[in-house]
């Protein structure tokens, strides 16, 4: 990983390339009754004047959807107003039809007859020549995003924005709600654990909507990667009525699950947290109804969630239970352990909580250990972004002496981020 004595202190955003932010309408404060527009609606409300006359390739995947639950590619092509060329799909594909790491492939979408590419795992190189096969002049990305680092629809658009920049093409992200609000938590990526979960620094629960992210990926790291080509007309169709304040719930608008475990807003919530369970051989609740909400392993037992109850965790409880998974670790074996339950959305700290749920677990349970990996905990220090979680765990530290580490960096970052934020609205 290059740098990043250059970007130390993250220039001004006005000393970087210009970025061409087309607002569809200026960010306000949700009325009694108004539903919040996202960046797609407006667009279409447009018209889609913005993608005139140009030849669009899409990313998206069933989360792109306007306000008659329709999606915009399929709204896109029976307008006649937008000459879509191309769709790319991220993980679990354009329609949603793959599991976790999977995707749909190459193939013609049979409702459009429009050519979908694989975009999973896509690097910039691939995507660029797909973009020249395609004649692509305007990338659009409209993916709804959960928040969190490991969450990999930031990265395909981070490698598509390369691409673009590459090619010349233009960028537009139609935006869309942070669904777990504005707030940033959690540890900063290293140099050293880059990946496919994680290619630039940036902290774990980060905040930011994906028009957000887009500036300051455009402002500083872009030309690193590139060698020197940036998006030169980067324009980011903004939220109406949303406020960092305001989580999913608040807004009015469907949830459409952005992956076949991400089944509802609260599970968002806790993603960011509950989602290092990934790295134990412990069940992060694949396979049941409550991912990421149900957690536990066949060598739990009550005495799990006893502990976990005397902890002071902000907006959540945790009661004890036991379920069956049908897919994915610990596979229909009964397990042990607690189903984590909001109690107040604009209070849960998911990182907290999940580093009281991993400490706990391993004191009370000599079977505890990281998943089978070579070498061992090496997809914890990717989800966290570096060596440090795993050290001050494996030395002993407490919950609260592992999340006191990472505060600087979370401080830096949110003061790092402020000129590339859209949208007003406590610190959330």
């Amino acid at each position: 990983m290059k740098r990043r004595s250059l970007l130390a202190g993250a220039g001004a955003l006005a000393a970087a390339p210009l970025i061409d932010v087309q607002a569809a309408g200026a960010a306000e404060p949700a009325q009694h009754g108004r539903k919040v527009v996202t960046g797609a609606q407006a667009l279409a409300n447009s018209g889609w004047t913005a993608l005139a006359g140009q030849k669009v390739g899409v990313f998206s995947n069933p989360t792109g959807i306007l306000n008659d639950k329709s999606h915009i590619v399929d709204t896109m092509h029976a307008s006649g107003k937008v000459n879509v060329v191309a769709v790319f799909g991220p993980e679990h594909g354009f329609r949603g039809s793959a599991q976790a790491g999977g995707s749909e492939g190459d193939h013609v979408d049979p409702r459009t007859g429009i050519m979908v590419y694989d975009a999973y795992g896509a690097n910039a190189a691939k995507l660029q020549t797909l973009y020249t096969k395609s004649g692509v002049e305007t990338v659009v990305f409209d993916i709804q995003d959960v928040g969190a680092r490991f969450y990999t629809y930031i990265w395909s658009m981070y490698e598509a924005m390369v691409a673009a920049a590459k090619t010349g093409a233009r960028f537009v992200v139609l935006d869309r709600p942070n669904p777990i609000g504005g707030y940033a938590r959690g540890p900063m990526l290293k140099p050293g654990y880059t990946s496919g979960v994680g290619k630039e620094e940036i902290i774990q629960q980060h905040g930011m909507t994906v028009g957000e992210l887009a500036r300051l990926f455009n402002a500083e790291y872009l030309a690193l990667d590139t060698g020197g080509p940036v998006v030169q007309d980067l324009r980011v169709i903004e939220v109406q009525g949303w406020r960092r304040d305001q989580l999913f719930a608040d807004t009015g608008l469907p949830w459409v699950m952005p992956s076949p475990n991400m089944p509802t807003p609260d599970t968002a919530l806790l993603y960011p947290g509950t989602c290092l369970f990934e790295a134990t051989n412990m069940s992060e609740g694949r396979g049941t109804t409550r991912p990421f909400e149900l957690i536990g392993a066949p060598y739990i037992d009550y005495r799990w969630a006893e502990a976990l109850r005397t902890k002071d965790v902000p907006g959540i409880e945790f009661r004890e239970a036991y379920f069956t998974p049908f897919i994915s670790k610990n596979a229909n074996l009964l397990c042990g352990g607690v189903q984590v339950h909001i109690t107040d959305p604009h209070r849960v700290e998911p990182i907290l909580a999940a580093t009281h749920m991993m400490v706990e677990a391993k004191r009370l349970y000599p079977q505890f250990a990281w998943r089978a990996e070579n070498p061992p905990g090496r997809w914890i220090d990717l989800l966290t972004g570096s060596d440090r979680f795993r050290t001050m765990f494996a030395a002993g530290a407490s919950a609260e002496e592992i999340v006191a580490a990472w505060q600087p960096e979370t401080a830096a970052w949110t003061a790092r981020r402020a000129q590339y934020l859209l949208y007003k609205g406590g610190r959330r």
